[in-house]
This record gives C-alpha cells, structure tokens and sequence, in this order.
C-alpha cells in the first residue's frame, strides 16, 4: 500500500454536547479521489476545517506527507502543499482572472504581500501562473474580471489557484456546487484529469459524479465514519443504504 499522502488520525471536534468529528481516521493515498460523503448536519465541514486549519481538533492530527501539520495555520498548510476550494468561492472578485493566479504564485513564493503590486513583473511568478490557467482551461480569459466569469469557470479558477501552490493533496468542499447538470459533468470530467496533479479528497452531496469520480467512499454521519470502501462496497452496504444512500445506491 502507498504511504498516505494526507491523513487524519482519531480527530475529536465538540461543541458542547454535539461530537462534530468523533475518532475520525482516513487517509489519501497517490493518485486517487477519496469522496467523503454523508447527510447534512454529519460533521463534513467541521472535519474539513480540521484538515485545512481552520479550526482545531479537541484531540488527534492532520498529516501531510508524512509531516504532522496539526499545529500549522491554514496559510502555512498551503504553503506546506495542501490545496482548498471552498464550497462559497473566496476569489478576490474585483481583480482579474490572472491577478487571481498571481495571488496564488505569490502566497507559494514566499514573499511579502507588499510585493503584489510587482509581482507580474517577475517571469518565474508570472510563468507559474499563466501555466496553472492554461491547466484549468482559463488562458484566453486571463484578463477578464473575475466577477465576469461563470459559476463553472470560478471553480476552475479556485483549482488554478491552488495549483500555483504546487499542491501534494487537494481538499475540495463541494466542487458541483451550482454548476447544475452540465457543468456538474465538465467539472466532473476535469476532476478526473486533476488527480494525475494531486490526489483530492472531495467533499460533494452530487453522488452521480461522487460514484464516477472517487476510487474510496468515506461514509460520515454523525461525526463518525461508518464505513470506507470503494463505490461497489458502499453501494452494497447495507448500513450506508439506511444512514444516507437510500435510493442514491
């Protein structure tokens, strides 16, 4: 077996009497989409705020390559290699598609902020961006305003962002978001190509591309992961069909 790229280890996350996260333990291994999927209200975005370092765990650790990351802020987990997007989009709507990038590219250098107003001057800041647009498809759009672009092209751009980061794992919280049935299938289609960049763990209610995507299926309800296995084991799992799937299976 690969040694996990990201990896989770017994987190604990309460508020008050709520158990948002409970002994949670999962991994991502090279190459793949890992889907953790469950009803709303099972802990997903509390455990992903853990992973990302938005939040703390009560008790356990987030690895990242090997490296115990638990204590990092989320800008220094980036910087480490862990790429976001988020469920609302955090782009900096005013600024151009290309300025976005450059954002990105910036925040991977290294280098202080007040360098922003030079930083397309410098070619190695400015080639890391321009290559991480051509990988998502958004070149030709690279001077537009970003609050021009559609739903689908924003959650491209989110990806470019994160790729300047030169990512070793991406987490992505609900990806399809808005995208509506076509655009669900493009992202879809991109997502498969991107694992080949990084491995995803991907946080995502739309179960049509969950079960075309994700090579793993993490079961969360209730802050505990009842089940993980591939999408044939937790289509036939008889305890996932009654905690969430359903009919979906």
């Amino acid at each position: 077996m690969s040694e996990a790229v990201l990896e989770t280890r017994n987190l604990h996350k309460s508020f008050g009497a709520l158990k948002a996260t409970d002994d949670v333990s999962i991994d991502l291994r090279p190459g793949e989409i890992h889907a953790i999927i469950g009803p709303n209200g099972a802990g997903k975005s509390t455990l992903i705020a853990q992973i990302s370092g938005g939040l703390q765990p009560d008790a356990g650790s987030v690895h990242l390559s090997g490296r115990d990351v638990s204590g990092l802020s989320t800008a220094a987990r980036a910087q480490a290699g862990l790429g976001r997007t988020f469920q609302i989009s955090a782009l900096a709507m005013e600024d151009t598609v290309l300025e976005n990038a450059l954002l990105g590219a910036l925040g991977q250098s290294g280098r202080p902020w007040q360098f922003w107003r030079s930083a397309a001057r410098h070619t190695d800041l400015l080639d890391r961006a321009l290559a991480a647009l051509d990988r998502v498809g958004l070149s030709d759009a690279a001077e537009q305003v970003t609050a021009n672009l559609s739903h689908g092209q924003r959650r491209q751009l989110e990806v470019a962002v994160a790729l300047t980061l030169g990512p070793k794992a991406f987490v992505m919280d609900e990806p399809m978001a808005g995208l509506g049935t076509e655009g669900s299938k493009t992202m879809t289609t991109f997502l498969d190509g991107l694992r080949e960049e990084a491995p995803i763990l991907l946080v995502e209610h739309d179960m049509d591309a969950v079960f075309a995507l994700a090579d793993r299926i993490s079961v969360l309800v209730y802050g505990r992961v009842i089940a993980t296995g591939t999408v044939d084991e937790i289509r036939a799992s008889k305890e996932v069909q009654e905690a969430y799937l359903g009919e979906e299976a």
